[in-house]
């Protein structure tokens, strides 16, 4: 059971694109290997700073020109929640059953890689086809949210990470009801 509610989430990218999404274009949907949540459309829920420091960690590598934040209002009601331990016992459970279909197919799952293993290539490889195989029995899922701990402690000795937020990917477009230029004046 997915308990229906309505967040607010933003989305980190070029001022070009925010422009864009903002007339009424879709949101670019991640189809990388490494994506964290799996392929979807990536969102931080109520964080707006998180998306803008993205945006500009993006600019830094070359990836974008000019970092924007979209506001999103994202309809969250059939979500794969990993915040909630009936959907990591489920995504643990069907590990087994994916890394014994590998097997018999003579193939290694992937590896996390990368500093502080950021590159989610199994993590995405599980969750897309854990997935897709519940959407082909009638199952699917529209978002998947989880909550990830990154960064440097917030202060000396603290277990407070200052990058730590929750993600939501949204698979299904259809949860995006509306779309906003958030204001960032705001620490």
């Amino acid at each position: 059971m997915s308990i229906p509610r309505t967040v607010f989430a933003y989305h980190g990218c070029d001022e070009a694109a925010a422009e864009r999404i903002l007339l009424g274009e879709k949101f670019k949907r991640s189809e990388n290997t490494y994506d964290w949540l799996g392929s979807g459309v990536y969102f931080w829920e109520y964080g707006p700073n998180r998306a803008l420091r993205w945006a500009e960690n993006q600019k830094r590598r070359g990836k974008i020109k000019n970092p924007a934040v979209v506001g999103a209002i994202i309809g969250i009601h059939r979500c794969f929640d990993l915040l909630d331990t009936r959907y990591t016992t489920d995504l643990g459970l069907g590990f087994e059953l994916w890394r014994s279909i590998l097997e018999e197919q003579g193939t290694e799952p992937p590896e996390n890689t990368g500093p502080e293993k950021r590159l989610r290539r199994r993590d995405c490889a599980l969750i897309n086809w854990y997935l897709t195989r519940l959407e082909g029995k009638g199952n699917g899922y529209d978002t998947v949210r989880g909550a990830f701990l990154e960064g440097t402690p917030a202060f000396p000795g603290s277990e407070i990470l200052r990058e730590s937020h929750v993600q939501i990917a949204v698979r299904n477009p259809a949860c995006i009801i509306g779309v906003f230029r958030p204001r960032m004046d705001e620490p």
